[in-house]
């Protein structure tokens, strides 16, 4: 389950994105350990990367829709495996990918064939893109912008504004830049090394150059322009719903190395006269993080399924994408939190990976759409998904060499609470043999009845605080169909799906905790609470199973020097 380069051979995928990955992976590895931590430090700016990926043609193939070159598709399954890899060595990598998927996204969708040819030709010649959305004094609200077009007389427009929080708006070679003009909201194309951009700063000290720009006078033509009114509005949301998709695999990659790094090095740590993975706490902690992170695994590879099979009948991934840019991305940060506890100073150490995955790992569910702002989403789809269950055709493994275009077609943005689901019991079912299966169904069943018998009142509505609690458990409840969908798919050993959900029983009844001691939690909403509190079905044997998985990490994988 765990990405480990020595043996890295995408074999589910055609013989080109194979190519490609593996070429990624050698990068990585020919420059060794050594002179990835020395960057990392020094904050140096990533050429040797991009130069790489511009003589590989990476994200040329990875980015650009199909047309004359089957090669080139816009395809999630191995859009998602270089998103990890990339991750895996680091998020400063991974970012000035992430931010080219999201600049490309308004282009995609656009109509203007000019501007999508260009954008072509700009990712053949090596180039990468931005996003200009965000902006200091009102963050990612798209409501509010003070990017302002106005018609110039010479036809088209001139811009005048800044934007803040741009990743790769030092070199991009297209900036989606989102605005509005007299006549509402626009898209537009625009050129980093135009002489009316001026790039002010690097707002972060990081290696990545997260930028803040302003553009005086900057002309915009007829050509430039990539939508307008609603359909610019639309355009921006419908980006994120596909690009942040790519925040759940750059998590798993950071986690995955420093999960070597961590076992590895606790194996071989002598305390007291024996390794510290002989303490039982240090086993218990190690193993939780190891369950997590397949976890991890296994809702995001069975969300790429949805997101491929998506279309105008069927958008479940709108679930399932703020599931993977806050759930997946949270329990990034618990099993680092839990390998920190077990190597401690170590994980401070400046020639590890850990100590930057300890502090990258933070950035993904905080400042790409924060957690509260995705539960919030989340909660649209609760009714329907927990209630009001339909019949839809089975969404299969999608591993084809397939354009996803849906994507780039989906239409307005809105009506996320008409979305219907399959009944979710159905994968739960299927495992109702397994003891910690059964009873997290408990628990899930419980929390039915309680939005039934104890629903939420028109203050509690508008209690956020109160909702939030809400939503973590009903998170926990498609966190769990996703898992057992794809375990189910790959045959996963019975007794790690297990131990996954002893975890998400052990969460559920953390958050049923937490909601109980809410203030605006009533009486019977907070004796529910307190009803539903479970242990997990404990095994011995089942967690030395685990355990053996765990241990066969150490010296599995080290990066060379």
């Amino acid at each position: 389950m765990i990405f480990n380069p020595r043996t890295y051979d995408p074999t589910h995928l055609d013989a080109e994105s194979r190519r490609l990955l593996r070429a990624t992976v050698d990068f990585f590895e020919e420059r060794g350990k050594k002179a990835l931590m020395a960057s990392y430090i020094d904050r140096a700016w990533y050429s040797d990367f991009l130069d790489f990926a511009a003589k590989e043609g990476l994200f040329a193939t990875f980015l650009t829709p199909s047309a004359d070159d089957p090669q080139k598709r816009w395809d999630t399954a191995r859009n998602a495996a270089l998103s990890e890899i990339l991750g895996f060595y680091g998020l400063d990598y991974w970012y000035t990918w992430q931010v080219t998927v999201l600049g490309l996204g308004p282009v995609w969708q656009s109509a203007n064939p000019a501007a999508r040819a260009h954008a072509a030709r700009l990712l053949a010649d090596g180039h990468v893109m931005a996003f200009g959305l965000s902006e200091r004094g009102h963050g990612a609200d798209i409501y509010a912008t003070d990017m302002v077009l106005t018609p110039s007389p010479d036809g088209g427009y001139v811009a005048n504004g800044t934007k803040y929080y741009i990743g790769n708006g030092n070199v991009a070679g297209l900036v989606s830049v989102f605005g509005r003009t007299p006549d509402g909201y626009v898209f537009f194309g625009a050129d980093s090394r135009h002489p009316a951009y001026h790039l002010i700063t690097n707002v972060v000290n990081k290696q990545m150059y997260v930028s803040t720009f302003e553009l005086r006078d900057y002309p915009v033509r007829e050509q430039d322009i990539l939508h307008t009114g609603q359909a610019a509005f639309d355009a921006a949301l419908n980006t994120v719903n596909v690009g942040k998709f790519n925040l759940c695999t750059a998590a798993i990659g950071i986690c995955e190395h420093a999960m070597y790094e961590a076992v590895t090095h606790a194996h071989r740590r002598m305390l007291y006269g024996k390794p510290v993975t002989d303490f039982a706490h240090v086993r218990r902690e190690l193993s939780d993080a190891y369950v997590r992170l397949v976890g991890m695994k296994l809702f995001s590879d069975r969300a790429v399924d949805y997101f491929r099979s998506a279309g105008p009948d069927d958008r479940r991934y709108l679930l399932f994408n703020p599931m993977t840019k806050m759930k997946v991305t949270t329990e990034g940060e618990k099993v680092i939190d839990l390998m920190w506890d077990v190597i401690a100073a170590k994980g401070f150490e400046k020639d590890t990976y850990f100590d930057k995955a300890a502090m990258d790992i933070r950035g993904l569910p905080k400042l790409e759409g924060t957690v509260h702002v995705n539960l919030a989403l989340i909660l649209k789809f609760m009714p329907n998904y927990l209630f009001d269950p339909i019949e839809l055709p089975p969404v299969p493994t999608r591993h084809d060499a397939a354009d996803d275009e849906f994507l780039f077609r989906q239409g307005p943005a809105r009506g996320l609470g008409g979305i219907r689901f399959h009944d979710w019991r159905i994968a739960y079912d299927k495992h109702a043999d397994l003891p910690n299966v059964a009873r997290f169904r408990e628990q899930a069943d419980g929390f039915r009845t309680l939005l039934r018998d104890h629903a939420p009142s028109a203050d509690q509505q508008k209690d956020l605080d109160f909702l939030l609690a809400v939503g973590h458990l009903f998170a926990l409840i498609v966190y769990g169909q996703l898992i057992l969908e794809q375990a189910e798919l790959t045959g996963l050993d019975p007794v790690l799906l297990d131990e996954i959900f002893a975890v998400l029983i052990r969460d559920f009844s953390g958050y049923a905790t937490e909601l109980h001691g809410k203030t605006a939690t009533t009486d019977e909403q907070a004796a529910w609470a307190l009803a539903h509190l479970r242990r997990p079905v404990a095994d011995d044997a089942r967690t030395a199973q685990v355990w053996q998985q765990v241990l066969a990490l150490v010296g599995a994988y080290e990066m060379k020097p």
